[in-house]
């Protein structure tokens, strides 16, 4: 099929910046025009859909998987597409950004595959976005090195066969890139990363043996993965190469999605790759979808909420029956600790439990799991060595024995745990010193020895928002309040002040995130998102 004639070229409002005239040629800007033209309203009317389930869940408080599609799920004789020999072993992935360093760091790491990530582990800063870009087209030309301007370290390739598979992460359908218009508006920046990644790079992966692979985020239906496929379809012609040699893995990490596995893996089915477990972004789809239900649905502290929680239990068995019946990956979620080079015995503590939550990933049946760190890959790859061995995968243990019924996956009050006045000073202290960062272009930011990104501060904030909007009362007596979170919120940053210096301080965004945490968790008004607001005060 010849491409279509081009759509007008997208309007680039940005100052310019090193070699991205590289990545936005007129050719790959008319792609992501007509990628536009064709896909945007579509996806308009999917985020209007959003809103119309959210206001169903709050007049319920209950979710069901869809009588609609019983049939999709009782048609035993589907399968997705067999996964390309570059995804089909997948033991363990690391996740990062596309910065030149982490780039060389994590294609080197051992893992068998990189998390590209344009989304929750970056700012979508316009250098982000572009020199992202460009740092994937110099890794493919094998074009790339990195010298630390502080150590003087250079870091460079290691031979093409010890290379991690990039799976690219682009934005998610929610978030807009105001630094290219089209007819007067933004186009999704879900379009803008997908489209001039695969325009520039889809021929070149394929000569490497590869091709272009995806992870979709923040899906919470299967229209919306039916929106995907529909875009890959187009894609794939427009540039000329065979139908199927994309590859996407979905993160099933909203409460809906989780309702929607098979039907979203069959919308994919020619393009499917796996799904995905997201931990902190699932709780925070959890508390944004039933915030209005009462003292069911309420949460305690974050690291109160393991995976071993029966209701997280529920989702995780049901995503790797769910896989393995349609012969796809179920990939594990993410151990996020970060190393310390100073304190021997919190890194024991640490590894001891990455090794047991790998281990169970396992033995569950999972065929891949996630690091934040190049030193956590020998440790889950142990885990996984020791199931798979020499197979790729175990995607033939179907897990027959999983019987997930609709309430078990919203039985919140099925853990034995309540939110402490030590989880609301946390959630203060991870959301204001991520903001911070993120404020200031950062993406993955190390706090307190955890590589935290994006869901962090959702999970955080929505935990604020939810537990003084139910009256929580603490077990020091005191009730979670706007006064009370105000309070905490001023010792924090009073704290930060402190510990690095009023220089520091003056040079960072500390009142900026303060402010911007405080408004996205107390205003009634409660924000799908915590990046929309930020959004508007990132600079660049």
């Amino acid at each position: 099929m010849s491409a279509p004639a081009p759509s007008p070229l997208v309007v680039v409002d940005a100052e310019p910046l090193p070699r991205q005239e590289e990545v936005l040629t007129e050719a790959a800007l008319a792609f992501v025009a007509e990628l536009h033209r064709r896909f945007t309203p579509r996806r308009d009317e999917l985020l209007a859909r959003r809103a119309e389930r959210r206001a169903e869940i709050a007049r319920t408080s209950t979710l069901d998987f869809l009588p609609e599609t019983a049939a999709i799920r009782a048609d035993d004789s589907w399968k997705v597409a067999p996964a390309p020999a570059a995804l089909n072993d997948r033991r363990v992935e690391i996740t990062g950004p596309t910065d030149r360093k982490m780039t060389i760091n994590a294609l080197n790491s051992g893992a068998k595959v990189w998390l590209a990530d344009f989304e929750d582990a970056s700012a979508p800063t316009w250098e982000n976005v572009v020199l992202g870009q460009v740092n994937l087209i110099d890794a493919y030309a094998r074009k790339i090195d990195f010298t630390d301007p502080r150590s003087g370290k250079t870091y460079a390739l290691k031979p093409a066969d010890q290379l991690a598979t990039v799976v690219m992460r682009p934005r998610g359908w929610h978030l807009e890139e105001r630094h290219l218009t089209f007819d007067g508006r933004p186009v999704p920046g879900a379009l803008v990363d997908f489209g001039l990644y695969f325009f520039h790079n889809a021929q070149r992966l394929i000569d490497l043996g590869k091709g272009p692979y995806f992870y979709l985020p923040k899906t919470e239906s299967h229209l919306e993965a039916r929106l995907w496929n529909d875009i890959f379809v187009f894609a794939q012609d427009y540039v000329g190469i065979p139908q199927g040699t994309v590859r996407a893995t979905v993160l099933i990490e909203t409460i809906t999605a989780a309702y929607e596995m098979e039907e979203i893996l069959y919308e994919l089915r020619d393009h499917a790759a796996g799904l995905n477990a997201g931990r902190w972004d699932y709780l925070f789809s959890i508390v944004k979808n039933f915030r209005d239900g009462g003292a069911k649905f309420v949460l305690p502290d974050r690291n109160a909420v393991t995976m071993t929680a029966p209701f997280m239990r529920a989702y995780t068995e049901l995503l790797v029956r769910t896989c393995h019946k349609r012969g796809a990956h179920a990939i594990g979620g993410m151990a996020a600790f970060i190393p310390s080079r100073k304190d021997a015995e919190v890194n024991k503590v640490a590894f001891e439990k990455v090794k047991a939550d790998k281990d169970r990933e396992a033995g569950d049946g999972f065929d891949g799991s996630w690091v934040a760190h190049p030193d956590l890959v020998p440790i889950a790859m142990a885990s996984f060595d020791a199931v798979l061995g020499d197979k790729p995968n175990q995607k033939d243990r179907l897990r027959e024995d999983v019987s997930v019924a609709p309430g078990d996956l919203i039985a919140i009050d099925s853990l034995d745990a309540k939110p402490t006045y030590d989880g609301l000073v946390s959630a203060v202290q991870v959301g204001t010193r991520y903001i911070e960062a993120w404020l200031r272009g950062l993406g993955a930011v190390a706090i307190f020895n955890l590589m935290e990104d994006a869901a962090t501060a959702e999970i955080s904030r929505s935990q604020i928002w939810q537990w003084i909007n139910a009256g929580v009362v603490f077990e020091n007596g005191e009730t979670a309040t706007p006064e009370l979170a105000r309070k905490v919120a001023a010792e924090e940053l009073a704290a930060i002040r402190a510990e690095i210096g009023e220089e520091a301080f003056a040079a960072g965004k500390w009142q900026q995130a303060h402010d911007l945490l405080l408004h996205v968790s107390l205003d009634a008004d409660y924000a799908d998102f915590l990046t929309l607001p930020a959004y508007e005060q990132l600079v660049g």
